[in-house]
């Protein structure tokens, strides 16, 4: 019987053999790239708000303690949104005539909150708490960067399980005394290791990792 294919038939059935692979392989990183960035995590985005908050003039310039306007973050799991009487602590003397802050002044005219966009945003099935994270001794920063250095606020990290577990895997390098967790310009002296092994079994930090801690 005369043969059905030529013997360049095999080269080219191991050669879409090996093409194919690379090309599932190609895609596979594709997707994990893809998964990984920015576009997927949102992290550096910039998120449009109905006024334009800079940390930067906020923090870095004036010096304003976060839990001035995150008042909850020590006691709640979350940090807490400022009411608008907050903000017109201040403006109701400062920029009073401002365009841009419009509405906040009709915020607080008509009695009716600043809708503003969430730039840290974790799932619904994801718990955390602020209040326990800051009672560790674990920073602002850690999470949310430099904020007083951020014109327009977006999201530092991933907020992607594995820089959770990260941290959780191993929390000592993360943790500094509480009087300083809302201290943006603190910085570790040389040496701080030690004391950072102190204040772990001081604040009674733990490695958690188990599925149920975030999970519930």
């Amino acid at each position: 019987m005369a043969q059905l294919f030529p013997r360049s038939a095999n080269a080219l059935a191991r050669g879409s053999v090996v093409l194919l692979l690379f090309l599932l392989a190609g895609v596979g990183a594709a997707v994990f790239s893809l998964a990984r960035s920015g576009y997927v995590t949102r992290q550096g985005l910039v998120l449009e708000q109905p006024v334009p908050f800079s940390h930067d003039h906020h923090v870095g310039q004036i010096g304003i303690d976060c839990r001035y306007c995150h008042t909850a973050v020590e006691t709640t799991a979350a940090a807490g949104i400022p009411p608008t009487a907050t903000c017109m602590n201040c403006h109701n003397q400062l920029w009073t005539n401002a365009a841009m802050l419009e509405p906040v002044r009709a915020s607080f005219r008509d009695g009716k909150p600043l809708e503003w966009n969430r730039v840290h945003d974790l799932p619904e099935f994801t718990y955390f708490n602020h209040s326990i994270h800051v009672a560790k001794g674990v920073a602002c920063v850690t999470c949310h960067g430099q904020v007083d250095r951020m014109p327009l606020m977006y999201q530092f990290a991933t907020l992607q399980m594995q820089w959770c577990l990260d941290c959780h895997k191993d929390p000592v390098p993360n943790i500094r005394p509480r009087e300083e967790v809302t201290n943006v310009a603190w910085t570790p002296p040389a040496g701080f290791e030690q004391e950072q092994l102190r204040l772990a079994s001081l604040y009674n930090v733990q490695s958690k990792t188990s599925c149920s801690t975030c999970h519930r």
